[in-house]
């Protein structure tokens, strides 16, 4: 009964403009994450934004949705969905050129389909915003940008069309053959182009590497390393404190062996896919590893991450659910994949929290969001109600 009333709800929704839209979502439990959970709960939207957060009656002129469990939209803090497709054909891979090691100039924003079915699939789920584009495979793949997973265009979607460069230490970023074969190789091959940024003038030049890697210098953008083993990451704390580089480590799976040392660095850490198979450079992973940086004090998130095969993406929802069975507590986890996500990629002043003034970007369950047999059964971005397809 509960479905049906929101696809008549959806069907209201998508007749007219999103500023018209006045919603109130009701929930049996809703999880702020700005405070404790509101039993009885009550949001409301209005204008594309929350207006109010709280327990009292709904006000006359506002349409309902209501479900069991309430949260904010959630937010996969690394992914590659929207240049990798669920074909997982040549035609819709994106996120890696392989013809050479040296590519920072690679902008996601150029590559970015929002139209890909995995985009709406994951946002069915309640995924409400991405951290996506080039992705681990060559040394420097290419740059990452931040969307809403909505629009038919890539304007109608993007937070930030240049967040972060991504780089491939240690196997990862080895090239089939050629250069860099070596880690030794890679550090020198990014410590040659940093170098050659630090004195690079944007204003007479027209290189786009150089630019790439000045904006990282210049705190433009930060850098994004994708690092498995413990002395990889010991290697890029030094490169990162050489050039005063804002870093964030990526997927990081022995990062408790040195959780002292990326303490003491300041450095934030977008932790594996719980799930992720623990083989080759990851042999060594753990499923609490956020629990271990939670535990050290690490600023951490979850992530999908990449899948080699079809679907080409996992649910960062059940990355979340297996982590709050491994040492985070269920509100933890919950925060790993909204607002700490948000914080992680600073965009926490418009998302991650159901917060009088934020984008109002709501996720909708029939039951606790981690079990498995719970349904998302519905997803509001910016106001208006993209999803009521039970997932």
């Amino acid at each position: 009964m509960r479905n049906v009333f929101l696809l008549a709800i959806a069907a209201l929704f998508f007749s007219v403009p999103a500023s018209q839209a006045q919603i109130a979502v009701k929930g049996d439990l809703v999880y702020t994450m700005a405070g404790d959970p509101i039993e009885n709960g009550v949001v409301l939207v209005r204008d594309g934004k929350i207006e109010r957060v709280g327990r009292f009656a709904v006000p006359s002129g506002y349409d309902v949705m209501e479900a069991a469990v309430v949260t904010p939209g959630l937010v996969d803090a690394h992914t590659v969905v929207g240049l990798a497709g669920y074909l997982n054909q040549a035609h819709d891979q994106d996120q890696v050129e392989r013809s050479s090691p040296m590519q920072p100039e690679l902008r996601a924003i150029d590559a970015y389909n929002p139209r890909e079915a995995l985009v709406e699939w994951v946002r069915g789920f309640g995924v409400t915003t991405m951290h996506t584009g080039h992705g681990p495979g060559v040394l420097v793949s290419g740059q990452t940008m931040i969307v809403k997973t909505v629009g038919n265009d890539v304007s109608e979607s993007v937070i930030n069309p240049a967040a972060m460069v991504a780089v491939t230490l240690g196997n990862g970023g080895r090239a089939n053959s050629g250069s860099p074969g070596t880690r030794s190789k890679m550090i020198a091959m990014l410590r040659g182009e940093l170098l050659k940024a630090q004195v690079y003038d944007a204003e007479k030049g027209t290189d786009l590497r150089m630019e790439a890697f000045k904006a990282v210098l210049d705190g433009d953008m930060r850098l994004l390393v994708t690092v498995e083993r413990s002395y990889d990451i010991l290697t890029t704390l030094r490169l990162a404190e050489e050039f005063g580089i804002d870093l964030v480590l990526d997927s990081a799976s022995e990062a408790y062996l040195v959780t002292d040392q990326i303490k003491a660095a300041g450095v934030s850490v977008i932790t594996h896919a719980t799930m992720a198979r623990h083989g080759g450079e990851r042999a060594n992973a753990t499923f609490e590893a956020a629990a271990i940086l939670r535990d050290a004090g690490i600023p951490f998130a979850l992530q999908s991450g990449f899948e080699a095969y079809v679907p080409k993406t996992r649910v960062i929802l059940f990355e979340a659910g297996v982590a709050a069975a491994n040492g985070l507590s269920f509100e933890e986890a919950l925060a790993s994949i909204t607002i700490d996500a948000a914080r992680l990629l600073g965009v926490d002043h418009r998302i991650g929290s159901l917060e009088v003034g934020k984008d109002a970007d709501i996720a909708l369950y029939d039951g606790d969001p981690f079990e498995y047999t719970t349904h998302a059964i519905g997803v509001i971005i910016d106001g208006n109600v993209v999803s009521t397809e039970v997932r």
